[in-house]
């Protein structure tokens, strides 16, 4: 028995020198930064546990800055630390330098109309402006509003760095072009539980952000691209809330912008 297992043990030991230390850590790391930020990051654990625990306001705005700024300490400060200190990386080589700002700023100018007239449609939707913002204050309080999404800003630092940053770029040395493939994996397992058209969507959604970061050789490019999106989201929802227009029209839409900079100067 003896004799058969020591040469097994050997070649584990030969095998485990030729892997890449930098991509075993990261893939060890990110689900595990992933399953704690839905174990402990949950608006409900807040609210239900955190709160009560440890006497902090049980608001739905305190479970919401709890959310956002945890995803950020997970998604982009551990990482950023851990490539940073742990393995000696500069900014560049893990996605927090500029990289193509030129053509990223390209993209998103393309994005951005498209984003605006897309969520323009969809907020006409009663089920949309049922869950948008999610924090139902913001709709009626501008302040509040723009904490919300200042939070929520956050929140997108921290998840597009720990895929389309942290494991995008940490695996990169080891796996090449691959490890495009790689961080879409997971970003779509964590898309499983949405409606189905926005699960499969989140396959070549994930690999096309991921092309688009390794293009440009920065993830900021990849925040702007879902902030933007939820923001404008969240900001036609409010004005629909607020003036009770429905309505796609050009006549409603100009009406519908009228209300809203008049309740911004109203407060």
């Amino acid at each position: 028995m003896s004799g058969r297992l020591a040469p097994e043990l050997h070649r584990l030991r030969r095998a485990l020198q030729r892997l890449d230390r930098q991509a075993v850590v990261v893939l060890l790391a990110a689900p595990l930064l992933a399953y704690l930020q839905l174990l402990v990051g949950r608006r409900t654990f807040y609210l239900d546990t955190l709160a009560p625990a440890l006497a902090l306001p049980a608001t739905p705005l305190a479970a919401w800055t709890w959310w956002t700024v945890l995803q950020g300490v997970l998604g982009f400060v551990v990482p950023v630390a851990l490539l940073r200190l742990g393995f000696r990386r500069r900014a560049a080589e893990i996605g927090l330098g500029t990289g193509d700002l030129r053509f990223g700023l390209f993209v998103l100018a393309l994005y951005v109309p498209v984003v605006l007239i897309g969520t323009w449609v969809l907020s006409a939707d009663p089920a949309f402006q049922a869950i948008n913002p999610r924090v139902r204050a913001a709709a009626h309080d501008w302040g509040i509003f723009l904490l919300y999404e200042l939070l929520f800003l956050v929140y997108w630092i921290g998840w597009e760095y720990l895929w389309r940053g942290f494991v995008l770029f940490g695996t990169a040395p080891a796996l090449g072009l691959y490890a495009i493939f790689v961080q879409m994996l997971p970003f779509a397992a964590l898309h499983f539980n949405k409606p189905a058209a926005e699960a499969l969507l989140s396959i070549p959604g994930g690999l096309l952000l991921g092309a688009l970061v390794w293009r440009c050789r920065s993830f900021w490019i990849a925040v702007p691209i879902h902030f933007v999106q939820m923001l404008a989201l969240d900001f036609w929802c409010t004005l629909r809330l607020r003036t009770g227009l429905n309505g796609l029209d050009p006549a409603t839409l100009w009406h519908l912008l009228q209300q809203g900079l008049r309740a911004v100067s109203m407060g």
